[in-house]
């Protein structure tokens, strides 16, 4: 599929593709459904790429680089609050010393997002979830402080071989965790003494709490 000229495009293909089932969206592009859930991971946002006509991965940057908008599909409840945390972006772990967040690659993935919901099906089957109404969304001011307060700590705790003092508790819209696709994967970065060593890489998220705040403002009552 082309892909969309203008934001208004992009929003219009994906309001078109509101109400569908995951499995009714797979079928309407003759896409392969996964055999099962534990299969699945990925696939969904995989889908709705696909549906509004992203360009192939490449260069880091946002999914839709000649718009510079992100595409985040988020799994919801019911009741609309998200199900897990958002991944962003790998986090740089060597020579970060004078990066800026003005120029950061988390800033330039949330400046704008267009975020669409699948909604958990009664069955609890993966492939019924329905695609909800997408929020085209930019930070506000105060969303903005937030992120870049999260970044720049995590960043000096990066340059300054802090990583063990990273946890699952820091941050208050971003989170920073190990990303690899097992335990044994390693790339170098510098510990607290100066040197050189092996860790696992982290990436960043967004917390489940920000963005439930953030849908909750724009689609609550």
């Amino acid at each position: 599929m082309r892909t969309p000229a203008s934001e208004a495009e992009l929003l219009e293909r994906a309001r078109g593709i509101a109400g569908s089932t995951l499995a009714e969206l797979a079928a309407s592009l003759r896409l392969p459904l996964p055999h099962d859930s534990r299969r699945a991971k990925g696939w969904a946002g995989q889908l709705v790429e696909a549906a509004l006509g992203a360009p192939s991965a490449g260069a880091p940057g946002p999914d839709f680089p000649g718009l510079g908008i992100e595409l985040k599909t988020i799994p919801v409840t019911p009741e609309g609050r998200p199900r897990e945390s958002t991944w962003v972006c790998t986090a740089p772990m060597e020579d970060v010393t004078g990066l800026r967040w003005e120029t950061s690659l988390v800033r330039a993935k949330l400046a704008r997002v267009l975020w669409v919901p699948t909604v958990d099906g009664t069955d609890g089957d993966f492939r019924s979830r329905r695609i909800g109404a997408p929020l085209l969304w930019s930070p506000s001011p105060d969303e903005a402080a937030v992120l870049r307060a999260d970044w720049e700590e995590f960043m000096e705790d990066i340059a300054l071989g802090r990583l063990r003092a990273i946890t699952g508790r820091r941050g208050t819209a971003l989170q920073l965790r190990p990303k690899a696709a097992h335990s044994r994967e390693r790339e170098w970065t510098t510990d607290e003494d100066g040197a050189r060593v092996l860790a696992n890489p982290r990436g960043f998220y967004l917390r489940a709490s920000f963005t439930a705040g953030l849908l909750a403002r724009h689609f609550g009552p």
